[in-house]
């Protein structure tokens, strides 16, 4: 058979895996996923955690010992998701171990109501660097305004980040000069620029959302034949801007101090548009030294029909990219306001993804409480998950 998603690796692509629940972890379907299928790294966010803590019966002891201590709604949600992302970051050490910790890294993010408070993301960000305590974590921070100044602090302090809800060219540059300033803050400080990682998480899908939205409601011919393209040129020509940064002098005296490059992380890549191919933004986005962090469907039908088409898809079509945003712009779509629209409501989907979190631990909490005078069952449950999670609980 062929082996699609090693040939996709080949090609330079690492193959990260956007979800993360304590069942996936218990039943060894991350590890089996790692051994069987490629896979070199895990994010997550609000979203998926509020799913994975709403669906599953496996929180229950943890949720009852919480009860017991009377910890609040917040440090539940902290404690109960750092102990997934700590357990995954165990699951990911091979992986991390053979790529010399570039890959085999596990993303968890600040919470979202700070996307505009620099200093309590720093606060934030550093709290969860400890308590997680592994060293292929990724501490992920959107790229907002305020968010900028808090990626360079972050990662002066020597923790990597993976710089999150990036859309627009203009702010992947800046979100990349706050990664060069960040390595040269931290080498100043005497850290190892060796050990510290970031990506740059550039969304996807939801270009395309927007954009062909916009497209039906100008509703002419040459609008309706731009649909499903923005997104791609749209990170093809991150990619160019990606290659110049990475290819300055500025960068090979960084490089020279033993650090690694921020990759290129294609985010949001399950296709929203059933008329799509449903691995477009795999098989059009494919070069070396970036990263696709897909949902494990799009992992399987890239296993199943996927096709690398001899390698890179992206370094050999910036002008084909070029000539879409100046499409785009004849037929009235303004790619600035897309840009400050996808920001705006990415922010605001992660807050409300973590209220629903927090209501939905609460809601546990209360529950849990009720069933706290049962001898043994709780302690029996967090003995049995360090068991399995190899006794980092």
């Amino acid at each position: 058979m062929t082996d699609r998603l090693g040939e996709l690796s080949a090609a330079g692509v690492a193959i990260w895996l956007d979800d993360l629940s304590r069942t996936r972890l218990s039943s060894g379907g991350l590890d089996q996923l790692r051994r069987e299928q490629h896979l070199v790294g895990v994010t997550s966010n609000p979203t998926i955690f509020a799913k994975a803590l709403s669906d599953a019966d496996e929180y229950n002891w943890q949720l009852k010992d919480l009860a017991i201590r009377g910890v609040d709604v917040e440090e539940a949600v902290r404690m109960l998701t750092t102990y997934d992302v700590r357990w995954a970051c165990d699951v990911m050490r091979p992986a991390y171990d053979a790529s010399g910790g570039v890959d085999g890294r596990v993303s968890i993010e600040v919470d979202p109501r700070l996307a505009h408070e620099a200093e309590k993301t720093v606060a934030e960000a550093g709290a969860l660097w400890w308590l997680i305590d592994r060293p292929n974590l990724f501490i992920k921070i959107p790229a907002t305004e305020e968010g900028l100044p808090a990626i360079t602090n972050t990662l002066a302090q020597g923790i990597s980040v993976n710089v999150t809800l990036i859309f627009g060219l203009d702010r992947y540059s800046q979100v990349m000069e706050a990664f060069l300033a960040g390595l040269e803050q931290a080498k100043a400080n005497g850290h190892d620029l060796s050990k510290i990682g970031s990506v740059a998480s550039f969304f996807v899908s939801r270009v395309d959302t927007e954009v062909d939205k916009r497209l039906e409601k100008i509703g002419s011919d040459q609008a309706k034949a731009l649909r499903g393209k923005a997104a791609v040129a749209n990170a093809r020509l991150a990619y160019e801007r990606y290659s110049e940064v990475f290819g300055s002098q500025r960068w090979q005296k960084l490089a020279e101090a033993g650090a690694h490059p921020q990759r290129p992380l294609w985010a949001s890549t399950s296709t929203k548009n059933p008329d799509y191919r449903d691995v477009i933004y795999v098989e059009e986005l494919i070069a070396p030294g970036t990263v696709n962090t897909m949902p494990e469907p799009v992992i399987h039908a890239f296993a199943d029909h996927g096709e690398t088409r001899g390698g890179d898809t992206v370094t050999g079509a910036y002008d084909e990219a070029r000539k879409v945003f100046t499409d785009l712009q004849a037929v009235g779509v303004d790619m600035s306001d897309v840009i400050a629209t996808l920001e705006r409501e990415g922010v605001e989907k992660f807050e409300a993804s973590w209220r629903e979190l927090l209501d939905g631990v609460r809601k546990s909490l209360t529950e849990a409480a009720k069933g706290a005078g049962q001898p043994g069952r709780a302690a029996q449950g967090n003995a049995q998950a360090a068991e399995q999670a190899g006794g980092n609980a």
